[in-house]
């Protein structure tokens, strides 16, 4: 039988405690070569309006586990401009106003589906948890005060992910919607130790915090150079949060596998905003990502995060991984299966009798 799974599924019994150990993991095995994964690939055509239709596709191979994952998105994105600052916005243009995002788990044993869930609640759990482990690896131990930048999905699991690796007492956050912003202090509120602070401004937020987490949809920097503070650790989950003069005075910048980009193929004349003008991807032009050290290196001990309490470090989660998916989407099935969550198809509905 094939297990199908729904985020609400998921919510209940996936810990980002257990994605930043099974994560931790993956990039030792990662490292050491029995685990793999594919650079991200994006495919985009215009649609209807100034939209872009996207499909996105990234993979991996978790041998340990068993298993392997695809993740699939099938998106309609714009690109406008908010509070000043040009952001990445997917449109929930599917019926009832939902997104498109799944995991198909398989089997690497007899190659057959084991399980298909939406990528909602566990893209938003291995993005805090990698964060986190930049963290672990790279901010001083004693770090107490962090600041988000961002009150969406992403930075909910940010705050979680860096409570669990730091023993912090209080998480300032910022974002242009203060509305959305208060709601988030408050739900935030609930789910940790930390003392949650609404702050009025970024640089409220930032001043004398020794962690600095970005998590939003921009295409262009939401730290600037001269909110930097000696000691301080900076984590963005995308490459274009943290403004170029950031990089370069840091002490230490190390990134996530160092793809960069994704790979990417567009409709003939097709004019991307986060491809083109020096923004969003385009971010990796302005500075040398590929000199960095790796998430897996620091890992491994094979690279020191800082050399001293003064220096400026930043974790850079350039681009997610397909070996993400596979390591937490495979921790899912199994505690699906063990408690019999979810639902189950006849996995003749997605095999074959004849030779593809």
């Amino acid at each position: 039988m094939t297990r199908i799974l729904s985020n609400e599924d998921i919510e209940q019994f996936l810990s980002i405690e257990s994605c930043i150990e099974d994560l931790e993991q993956s990039y030792r095995d990662l490292h050491e070569g029995s685990a793999v994964t594919r650079q991200r690939s994006d495919t985009l055509v215009p649609t209807s309006g100034d939209r872009i239709y996207g499909l996105k596709t990234m993979d991996g191979i978790a041998p340990r586990m068993g298993m392997s994952a695809v993740r699939i998105n099938s998106d309609i994105v714009s690109w406008p401009l908010i509070a000043g600052t040009r952001r990445r916005v997917k449109i929930p243009a599917a019926p009832n106003e939902r997104y498109t995002g799944l995991v198909l788990v398989f089997s690497t044993e007899t190659g057959e589906p084991l399980a298909i869930m939406p990528d909602g609640v566990i893209q938003r759990m291995r993005v805090g948890a990698t964060s986190a482990l930049g963290a672990k690896y790279m901010a001083r131990e004693s770090a107490k005060t962090v600041a988000v930048l961002g009150s969406g999905w992403q930075a909910g699991a940010q705050v979680m992910a860096i409570c669990a690796v730091r023993e912090i007492t209080e998480v300032r956050c910022y974002s242009p919607n203060a509305e959305r912003r208060a709601a988030f202090v408050a739900e935030m509120q609930g789910r940790v130790q930390a003392t949650l602070v609404d702050c009025s401004s970024p640089e409220q937020a930032v001043r004398d915090a020794e962690i600095v987490l970005c998590a939003t949809n921009a295409i262009e920097p939401v730290f600037l150079p001269q909110w930097t503070q000696p000691g301080q650790h900076l984590g963005s989950i995308k490459m274009s949060e943290l403004a170029p003069a950031v990089l370069k005075e840091a002490h230490q910048v190390a990134v996530h596998l160092g793809h960069s980009k994704p790979l990417l193929v567009k409709a003939q004349g097709l004019e991307v905003p986060d491809h083109s003008a020096g923004l969003g991807w385009q971010m990796a032009d302005a500075y040398d990502f590929k000199a960095c050290p790796t998430l897996p290196q620091l890992v491994m001990g094979e690279v020191q995060g800082r050399s001293s309490d003064t220096d400026v470090t930043c974790f850079v989660n350039d681009l997610g991984l397909g070996l993400q998916f596979a390591v937490v989407a495979a921790r899912c099935v199994t505690i699906a299966n063990a408690e019999n969550i979810g639902h189950q198809l006849p996995t003749d509905w997605f095999t074959e009798d004849v030779h593809p």
